[in-house]
């Protein structure tokens, strides 16, 4: 049983709780720290677990470690108050705003603190499939990843584990371009009638000089039912577009494969409604670690978080640790200093590139 705690009340708090809540045989909240435990109480009613008004109350249930999803601002002062109490930190992203804030947290780690940060997409089934691709060898030495995923340091993570890049060095150039399209799905839900607004998307390339990332991204595409992912993965023995691998047997021999998802419970299926895995040819890329819970691809990486937090906490290593969290923010205020500049900027390597 994977026991823990939360602070805050906000819309990616939902997110930990409904997996405790599908996977109870696997996960418990000992509680939820808020401000106002009055007003949060039709809040929590869905997950049915404690609410405290402070820290301290929370942690005398004695979690395994504390899930902290605040505003980016309230954020590194409360993971630095956790480390002085000795808890284990899973922060959600980004962990600080701030250059100076990200050294200032990694010190934490360099003395003795446990934090890791609950960046998600390279735990998505479709992304740890694509990254498995790009690992396995089969295209090849990986020279350039084209993200078109996920705003800012999301999308940022996926290029460098998609191009193995850890803290290398890169020169970055970035643009915006805006152009119209028809207002979609949003959290409140659809929009009552047909409207036009303005769509901005931020093009930007990472030269890492033997290794190419390129960032490509509109809001739009998290809900937008005309506005989808895209990915490109290049080796020098194959590519990947999307769910589509081409790859060299030889090179007289090209072999095409599509990633292949499979559910249980369809077409007569018995085995009741829930993800079961990827696979690629006669291989497994993917199995869902949660089955037979009913759960979409965004709580299965949550989940993962969650127990790969709980590894980290045991010993292993930890899944996304505060450096990678820190340098893929940065890279990410590095994209945006180069659309303030209109022109190329340099990364340079900082404290936690270790």
């Amino acid at each position: 049983m994977i026991r823990f705690g939360a602070v805050g009340t906000g819309w990616r708090t939902t997110f930990f709780l409904r997996v405790a809540n599908a996977r109870p045989d696997l996960f418990e909240c000992v509680g939820v720290v808020t401000r106002d435990v009055e007003k949060a109480k039709d809040w929590v009613k869905p997950y049915d677990v404690p609410l405290f008004g402070s820290l301290d109350a929370m942690l005398a249930q004695k979690p395994l470690f504390v899930i902290t999803s605040v505003p980016w601002d309230v954020n590194p002062g409360l993971i630095t108050e956790l480390a002085e109490k000795n808890f284990p930190v899973l922060s959600e992203t980004p962990p600080a705003r701030s250059i100076a804030e990200m050294e200032a947290l990694y010190k934490l780690v360099q003395n003795g603190a446990k934090i890791a940060v609950a960046e998600q997409y390279h735990l998505q089934p479709h992304h740890a499939a694509r990254i498995d691709l790009a690992n396995s060898g089969k295209l090849g030495t990986v020279t350039q990843a084209q993200v078109s995923v996920a705003h800012g340091y999301h999308g940022i993570s996926l290029i460098r584990r998609l191009l193995g890049i850890g803290y290398e060095d890169a020169t970055i150039s970035a643009l915006q371009f805006t152009s119209p399209i028809v207002a979609g799905l949003e959290r409140h839900g659809l929009p009552d009638e047909e409207t036009t607004r303005d769509s901005v998307q931020t093009i930007a390339t990472l030269n890492f000089g033997d290794k190419l990332g390129v960032f490509d991204f509109t809001n739009d595409q998290y809900r937008s039912y005309i506005r989808k992912q895209r990915i490109l993965v290049r080796g020098d023995r194959g590519e990947l577009i999307n769910d589509t691998v081409r790859y060299l047997k030889d090179h007289r021999t090209p072999i095409e494969l599509t990633f292949l998802r499979l559910n249980a419970g369809e077409s007569g299926n018995l085995e009741g409604y829930h993800f079961k895995g990827i696979q690629l040819g006669s291989e497994w890329v993917y199995e869902n670690p949660f089955a037979p819970a009913a759960i979409n691809d965004e709580d299965i990486a949550i989940g993962q978080c969650m127990a790969k937090m709980a590894e980290y906490v045991g010993g292993a290593d930890a899944f996304y640790p505060l450096a990678e969290a820190c340098q893929d923010r940065y890279l990410d205020i590095k994209i945006a200093e180069s659309l303030e500049t209109g022109g190329p900027v340099h990364t340079s390597r900082q404290v936690w590139a270790q």
